[in-house]
């Protein structure tokens, strides 16, 4: 057995050497065998020591503890001597990143049995298993800036199965360590902004820096320097005032603050209360960071996180939001044949000839907007689901009257071409259902464009006077004046043209064979 030295009682050897005692007498005043007195003064006097002087350097303490404290012994027992035969298939199974559970059962199909601690001993002394490197604290930082977020589980929430895993959304003030538990079920990006929304209530004011987890939700593609950011919680952070710090990939250490609130509001806060609802555990966490977390002594800062919180970083807080953000929607989609697009089952205009281009969309409860390629094509006042919002400019024109059933433009077009055209258009579309006979005004429009203006309003003053209301009719009458026209004319009729292959109409006869022995 070695008896632990230390330094204080080789200053009092050294000490009552220096006055004149001798070390019979320092062994009967300290407990020290006298030979152990006698090398403590050998090595001092070495060191520079001598009687009569006043005080005891430290360096002469130091040199005679270095060289007088007896080491630990190196000795292993029979199971490490095993181990040690079995280092080449150890390390060979490490580097495969093996885990010494298994490792421990490979060994053991091997012949060698030892126990586990021994061999995590073992790998850690001769493999540096597990060796997490060396760390240093980091500084908190200016009060009320540094706000970080993990993302965690909880438990089970509800009485009777099936029963929901809740997670955790956890928010710890860098300074202070005060922080704030969220319950949720899921990880989307409403959920994580209502987090956030609540935990600037709970807080009373905003932080100006959130370090945040790679939550898809937060961070879309994970980079140490340049993260990609879900466009749609970066314009949530604008609209706030704060700036989104991601963490590196499996770096705890970039949010040490919030690291180990997690499992300490899964233990401590949520474990045990047996929440019936989401609700209720909202609740619940909610008044455990108050009264329970809040108010303890941290480990860290030796205070009371939420005394400390209203001290140093409450008061430098952004202002609180005074209305509950409106999360946005914002997608892409394709424009249709029909220059509409969908957005959360409504339709919306485009303007120009997008078809088949593929805009960016932002929606909110107010507004709906378009853009492409970083310009703005339109707004659109937000529709429920089933409904429709269309600028007739958006259409093409030759289109837009029939896509917006718009009557009275046809109304205009017709009697634009003449007057008799216009009341016969209008005489039309004299019914309870108006838009179910616009494919009638189409048509007679479409013979305004074959025959002439002239005609067809002669044509319909004819059938005004007979009161025929019948687009076909029109058609007719204007046929058959022009085939009395051509008559009065003595318009001859085109030549008949033989083609090449033709064939003669008698080869088309059947002829019957007659019998010469009738």
């Amino acid at each position: 057995m070695f008896r632990e030295v230390h330094m204080a009682e080789v200053r009092e050897v050294l000490r009552l050497w220096q006055m004149g005692r001798g070390n019979r007498e320092i062994e009967r005043l300290l407990g020290v065998n006298r030979k152990t007195v006698r090398r403590y003064v050998e090595v001092a006097v070495k060191a520079g020591l001598a009687r009569g002087l006043d005080g005891i350097s430290e360096e002469v303490v130091g040199a005679v503890v270095e060289q007088l404290r007896p080491g630990r012994p190196l000795w292993h027992g029979e199971s490490w001597a095993e181990l040690a035969s079995q280092r080449a298939f150890i390390e060979s199974e490490l580097k495969d990143r093996r885990r010494l559970t298994k490792i421990e059962v490979l060994l053991r199909r091997r012949g060698v049995v030892v126990p586990y601690r021994t061999l995590h001993r073992f790998c850690v002394a001769e493999f540096g298993f597990g060796n997490r490197g060396e760390t240093v604290p980091v500084e908190d930082g200016e009060p009320g800036h540094e706000l970080q977020v993990d993302f965690g589980r909880l438990g089970l929430v509800g009485l009777r199965s099936p029963r929901r895993m809740a997670k955790g959304l956890i928010f710890t003030a860098g300074v202070s360590r005060h922080q704030f538990c969220w319950p949720t079920f899921g990880e989307t990006l409403e959920e994580v902004i209502e987090g956030f929304e609540e935990a600037w209530l709970f807080f009373d004011g905003v932080f100006r820096v959130a370090i945040v987890d790679n939550l898809k939700a937060v961070v879309l593609k994970a980079d140490p320097v340049q993260p990609h950011l879900n466009p749609a919680f970066l314009e949530y952070a604008q609209t706030r005032g704060f700036v989104v710090d991601a963490c590196r990939v499996r770096s705890p250490k970039d949010k040490s603050r919030v690291e180990r609130s997690v499992p300490f509001c899964r233990d401590n806060g949520f474990a045990g209360e047996n929440f019936v609802d989401l609700a209720a555990s909202r609740i619940g966490m909610r008044r455990w960071c108050l009264e329970g977390a809040g108010m303890r002594i941290h480990g860290t800062t030796q205070r009371r996180p939420l005394e400390h919180f209203r001290d140093i970083e409450q008061p430098v807080l952004l202002p609180v939001p005074t209305s509950r953000y409106d999360i946005p929607l914002s997608t892409d989609a394709k424009v249709g044949r029909d220059h509409h697009i969908s957005v959360a089952r409504a339709l919306y205009s485009v303007p120009g000839n997008h078809i088949g281009a593929r805009v960016d969309v932002r929606a909110d409860r107010v507004l709906v907007k378009i853009s492409y390629r970083g310009r703005l094509l339109r707004e659109h006042p937000r529709q429920p689901p089933g409904g429709r919002s269309t600028f007739r400019e958006d259409l093409p024109q030759e289109k837009t009257a029939y896509a917006m059933r718009d009557i009275d433009y046809l109304k205009r077009v017709a009697a634009g071409h003449g007057q008799q055209i216009g009341v016969y258009a209008a005489r039309l579309m004299d019914s309870p259902l108006p838009w179910t006979r616009m494919r009638q005004v189409y048509r007679l429009l479409g013979l305004v464009k074959r025959w002439g203006p002239e005609r067809i309003e002669q044509a319909c003053d004819r059938c005004l006077e007979l009161d025929v209301v019948d687009v076909t009719r029109v058609g007719r009458i204007v046929e058959r004046a022009l085939e009395r026209e051509q008559e009065s004319a003595d318009i001859p009729l085109a030549p008949v043209v033989r083609l090449r292959f033709a064939r003669h109409p008698d080869e088309f006869t059947i002829k019957k064979e007659v019998d010469p022995n009738a």
